[in-house]
């Protein structure tokens, strides 16, 4: 498995790059997802069950950010997606040049959905484009509903917002119906899909989603 060293770009033209390599990613049929969340909110096993419903169907690819591990990428190398683990020498987000060294390092070559597992926090991504073709926020049930009253940037730069760990809301005090209305009050056109990788539940719909949206990027 190949790991590579990143540094934050020298370029202060973070906008721009990013919209440069949007465009040249829509050139190329490769759809491209900025997937942000905290620490521990199950990103990785929700990731892994998307990639395991559609492999069979599209080609996916995982650039794997972290500051200095390699644990997630081999992960997603052994359910027979392209990997690549990069290392952002000690930062806490990807930016716009970042990706596109990662994602050159890792090849797009028949490629149709590219996901970019950004750092795990929820300040940093938030502040900078990739030059993805959609932002998904993940929250997990376990680290509350005021998540939205916290970080309002993430939830405000997310086209979708994907709370995992629906099959643990018996157990936690997490109010579902209120965390809707505090997103959807912050971003009324963001798309909130509950789900469980563990049981399945909702994957179907966010799924749907990915493809219907992949679809019309390969247009």
């Amino acid at each position: 498995m190949k790991v590579i060293e990143l540094h934050k770009s020298v370029t202060e033209s973070n906008d721009k790059d990013a919209e440069v390599l949007r465009k040249e990613l829509k050139e190329k049929g490769v759809f491209l997802i900025n997937l942000m969340s905290s620490a521990g909110s199950g990103k990785t096993t929700f990731l892994s069950k998307t990639i395991l419903d559609l492999k069979e169907d599209y080609r996916i690819a995982v650039l794997e950010a972290d500051i200095d591990a390699s644990v997630d990428a081999e992960k997603i190398e052994s359910l027979g997606a392209k990997s690549i683990q990069v290392h952002t020498d000690g930062m806490c987000h990807m930016d716009a040049g970042m990706t596109r060294r990662g994602l050159e390092e890792m090849g797009l070559e028949e490629v149709d959905i590219a996901f970019l597992e950004n750092i795990g926090n929820l300040i940093c991504p938030a502040e900078y484009d990739t030059g993805a073709s959609k932002n998904v926020m993940i929250l997990s049930v376990p680290e509350g509903d005021d998540k939205p009253l916290k970080y309002p940037l993430m939830f405000q730069t997310s086209d979708v917002l994907v709370i995992t760990k629906m099959d643990t809301l018996p157990y936690f005090s997490f109010d579902l119906e209120k965390c809707t209305e505090r997103v959807q009050f912050l971003n009324p056109k963001i798309n909130i899909f509950p789900v469980s990788a563990k049981s399945g539940e909702g994957m179907k719909e966010w799924e749907e989603w990915l493809i219907e949206e992949t679809r019309k990027w390969k247009e």
